[in-house]
């Protein structure tokens, strides 16, 4: 009887150490979080910071035991980070590539990707320049190094040299224009500060500069950020390619313009999820996903990407 109950206490043992000793981690981190609770750290694009500060929030009113530690960071240092099983999700506005997505199934992670929104990128100008208005043309010039003053732009211009401003090297609007415009390297009338925030600084402060910025970070009415710094730059129209007309249209990164298609600086934005089991990621990404967090994209200024957009015409 002894010898009897000894083996089965042993076998109950040896069970336990392969139970553990097999995927422990998953096991371990299945505990640790739910889809609505528990602890993670998530990527984000420095460009969606207002975004993600916005849905975490509302997340969490309603899911009380759910923590979020965020990594807000250029879009490259976010997605190694990801590549590094770092971060288990992120958000940014470009998909994984074939490369990328082979080297993380090799290591067994399947990344999901969720279109959450549709975004632009915004021309920021000083309030004291006159030309309120960028012709797509000649934008793509100043890019492919053909436009390095004012004066090539406007003849009665007396600003001197064009300087464009990033907000890092890194970023995913320095990589939206290379990739748009077929760069191998931006022309050197490009600068980077370290963020937005130092972006819209450094245009307030100088006549000459255009700032390039997500328009995240100046089109949320609601958000004393954003609402701030719109009192201090303004916000350039953009014609559409081909046109050089001066009484051409010139559309602002404005949410219609964006849902039509006719604001030409557009891209999408997406969640991407690598998680190896229903917990925190996926209840965040189906949050946003879904009607509440949809309408706080809209709210934010950019258009959602899984709910319908009622455009309303105003008569005059």
């Amino acid at each position: 009887m002894k010898k009897s109950s000894c083996l089965s206490g042993m076998l109950i043992l040896l069970s336990v150490l392969l139970l553990i000793g097999c995927g422990g981690r998953n096991v371990q981190t299945k505990e640790m979080d739910t889809p609505t609770s528990g602890r993670i750290r998530i990527g984000v694009d420095d460009a969606y910071k207002l975004l993600a500060e916005a849905q975490i929030y509302a997340f969490q009113s309603l899911y009380s035991y759910a923590k979020f530690d965020t990594l807000c960071r250029p879009e490259a240092d976010v997605i190694n980070a990801f590549m590094k099983d770092s971060i288990p999700m992120m958000i940014v506005n470009r998909e994984l590539t074939k490369d990328e997505e082979a080297r993380l199934n090799s290591r067994q992670l399947i990344p999901h990707t969720t279109k959450i929104a549709y975004d632009a990128v915004a021309f920021i100008l000083n309030r004291n320049n006159p030309d309120s208005n960028l012709f797509y043309d000649n934008i793509r010039a100043i890019f492919e190094g053909k436009i390095t003053t004012w004066k090539q732009m406007n003849s009665k211009s007396k600003l001197g040299n064009v300087k464009i401003i990033f907000d890092n090297y890194k970023s995913s609007n320095t990589r939206y224009f290379r990739e748009k415009f077929n760069l191998s390297k931006l022309p050197g009338t490009c600068f980077a500060q370290k963020n937005n925030q130092e972006v819209i600084d450094f245009v307030e402060k100088n006549e000459n500069a255009i700032g390039v910025v997500s328009v995240n970070w100046i089109s949320d009415k609601q958000d004393s950020v954003s609402n701030n710094f719109l009192n201090r730059v303004r916000v350039a129209g953009i014609s559409q390619e081909g046109t050089t007309d001066p009484d051409v249209n010139f559309y602002q990164p404005y949410q219609a313009y964006i849902a039509q298609g006719l604001y030409p600086f557009v891209r999408s934005v997406y969640c991407i999820n690598h998680q190896t089991y229903s917990g925190l990621a996926y209840g965040l990404v189906a949050f946003i996903a879904g009607n509440q967090g949809q309408l706080i994209v809209l709210h934010s200024g950019l258009v959602p990407a899984t709910m319908p957009v009622r455009l309303v015409q105003i008569k005059h």
